[in-house]
């Protein structure tokens, strides 16, 4: 009977969950990508990358397997901005979506380059505080990491690390003497598209997807951000209640 070959899975990866804006194709074991840091904001830069992957590989949108996205934590509009794109793609493509914790593509990401079997991701949320997550991996190069701590928003100094990890993030350079005492430190691993796909697989063969219209952002801090309306509903209760208290008080 002849070889009946099957199309290796290939996932387009978006990430723009910080400063840097990244994209990958990820083609059975082989992935390459773009990354666009400060020359254009990321909803401007992120469509450009993709269609110039999807060109270098010589296939369309419609040839993919899935949509992946950095699903958060990290820049409340970065993960706005890579989650509605990753739905409008699979919307048009008809896809399934695979959202991915930015914080697990960060401890890949050391993991790979670093060797580090246990890994604290440790992301700048501003405001002095920070997100972290703590990870084990069994060896592998690409493998989905064993969750030790799972991602939460913190003060700097209330990271309470199990063992001695190894630290990677910029949370560790934006909170410098909170993480004075760590022994193994990389401030420069970053949340990037090429983990971001390379976890989305793990996730695609084990069937963990969504649809485009169930892709959500993930959230670990109240909403910071809010519309025009929303912002006159605010300020409209707020002097609401300021005149009743007035008038609480005049009464008095």
């Amino acid at each position: 009977m002849p070889t009946i070959s099957t199309p290796p899975t290939t996932i387009v990866a978006i990430e723009t969950s910080s400063e840097a804006a990244s994209v990958a194709l990820l083609r059975g074991d082989t992935v390459i990508s773009r990354a666009s840091s400060g020359v254009r904001t990321h909803s401007q830069s992120v469509l450009p990358m993709i269609q110039e992957l999807l060109a270098e590989a010589g296939i369309s949108l419609k040839d993919c397997s899935a949509i992946a996205f950095g699903a958060g934590p990290g820049s409340f509009t970065g993960v706005r901005t890579a989650c509605g794109v990753a739905q409008g793609l699979a919307f048009g493509a008809n896809l399934p979506v695979v959202p991915v914790v930015t914080l697990d593509a960060m401890a890949l990401a050391c993991h790979q380059r670093h060797g580090a079997a246990d890994v604290v991701a440790v992301l700048d949320a501003r405001m002095g505080e920070v997100y972290w997550a703590q990870y084990r991996f069994d060896g592998a190069a690409v493998g989905a990491p064993q969750l030790v701590q799972p991602a939460v928003l913190s003060a700097p100094d209330a990271v309470q690390a199990h063992g001695a990890p190894v630290f990677c993030g910029n949370g560790l350079s934006a909170y410098a003497e909170a993480f004075a005492g760590v022994a193994e430190v990389y401030a420069d691993v970053m949340p990037h598209a090429e983990q971001i796909a390379q976890l989305a697989s793990l996730a695609l063969a084990a069937g963990r997807t969504v649809t485009a219209a169930e892709a959500q952002p993930l959230y670990l801090r109240n909403k910071v951000a809010y519309t025009q309306a929303e912002r006159r509903d605010i300020n409209a209760e707020k002097a609401d209640k300021a005149d009743k208290a007035a008038k609480a008080a005049g009464g008095a």
